[in-house]
């Protein structure tokens, strides 16, 4: 994911500037607080099949209880919302060249070089991963404050004219954003392991 003028050492990974890794770490705790407390509050009132239909394990959700999950996914949306914009915000500013460009779904697709393709492939899934963690924030914005954010939830009014309920398109899109990262974080994981294997995935962090 790194990359810098100078080449390192033969079998040596340069480690990711100190505010790089300190917004890794960051990040993953937030993402898993607010995923694991979401899908808590999803048991309360499953999207499918109602009170009584599908639930997560109780070993994915985090607070116990509907209040619990409500308090620590309520209590790290701000976190959640500040670290977010600063992160894009910095990524903007700074190191844009790690977002997807026109041409990177060509490389993907039809270059023969695999570096290119591996950095194309991470451009793609790194900028794919800030797309949906931004939806994640809009959606949940939307149903927490449903009343000062009307606008937001009335960008899934169009549910209405093909004959669903735009509240319950509004949770389903919501909640999908959970297993959505989850596999995008799986790629940026599995191309970083491809790249520099153990050592390049220390460094994001250490």
């Amino acid at each position: 994911m790194f990359t810098t003028s100078a080449a390192p050492p033969t079998g040596a990974v340069r480690h990711g500037p100190l505010w790089t890794r300190a917004f890794h770490a960051f990040n993953l705790v937030v993402l898993v607080v607010m995923g694991a407390s979401g899908l808590q509050i999803y048991n309360a009132n499953p999207v499918f099949g109602g009170r009584g239909g599908i639930t997560v394990p109780e070993l994915f959700t985090l607070g116990g209880w509907l209040a619990g999950g409500r308090d620590w996914h309520f209590g790290f949306m701000g976190l959640y919302a500040a670290n977010l914009g600063l992160w894009i915000g910095l990524l903007l500013r700074r190191r844009h060249r790690r977002l997807a460009a026109v041409g990177d779904v060509g490389t993907l697709r039809a270059s023969g070089n695999p570096p290119k393709r591996r950095l194309a492939a991470h451009r793609i899934t790194y900028t794919l991963m800030l797309i949906v963690l931004a939806f994640s924030l809009i959606t949940g914005l939307a149903m927490y404050k449903p009343a000062q954010f009307w606008w937001l939830v009335a960008l899934f009014s169009f549910a209405e004219g093909a004959g669903h309920d735009s509240w319950q398109v509004l949770r389903i899109s919501h909640l999908a954003t959970i297993p959505a990262i989850a596999l995008l974080l799986g790629a940026h994981v599995a191309l970083s392991w491809r790249v520099g294997g153990l050592r390049l995935l220390r460094s994001m962090f250490v």
